[in-house]
């Protein structure tokens, strides 16, 4: 019964770290990212559409990316919806393919990515020690049941924080890296 709560906080702190790299892939970093499309839907024939289900989409320069629609006819959706999308980015359209330019960061934007990366992985450090507080209350109500000791108790409450420690230096290091991406010229 423990090993099941700290296999299940163990799963609950992965997917909180998926969920924090996912949402820093989406920052800017002043170099070409098809992930910042990840969130646009195009409205293709009345169906919201994921627009890389839709396209490809390829980085032939760093500071740009090139979509290519598998049907030239849903160019002029793909432009509104990323406008729509209010991704601050700006497509052109030259009939074939869409380009969009990401112009350089300043040194003031720049630092604010850096300020929402480290939000983020605060939020997250947060949601991880709220799932460790979770998993000690069902391992404190087993005890108070009489079904394993209190020595056990500390054991796998040491379990638990060895668990949060390792999943807490991920997201460090994944900040970490993303600071760095923005803060490079």
């Amino acid at each position: 019964m423990p090993e099941t709560i700290i296999l299940t906080s163990e799963e609950r702190m992965e997917k909180t770290l998926e969920v924090f790299k996912n949402d820093i892939a989406l920052i800017r970093t002043g170099r070409a990212n098809p992930q910042v499309l990840n969130t646009v839907k195009v409205n293709y024939y009345g169906m919201p559409t994921p627009l890389n289900q839709m396209s490809s989409i390829s980085v032939p320069e760093a500071t740009q990316l090139m979509i290519k629609p598998y049907d030239k006819n849903s160019l002029k959706d793909i432009e509104k919806a990323i406008l729509a999308a209010d991704l601050n980015l700006t497509p052109l359209n030259d009939g074939v393919v869409i380009r969009i330019n990401f112009p350089a960061l300043t040194e003031q934007r720049r630092k604010e990515f850096v300020k929402e990366v480290k939000t983020k992985a605060e939020s997250s450090k947060v949601a991880m020690r709220n799932i460790r507080r979770d998993a000690i209350d069902q391992l404190k109500k087993l005890e108070k049941d009489s079904l394993i000791t209190e020595d056990e108790l500390k054991n796998y409450s040491d379990d638990v924080q060895k668990l949060l420690d390792k999943e807490i230096a991920k997201i460090d290091l994944e900040a970490t890296n993303k600071e760095k991406q923005i803060m490079e010229i």
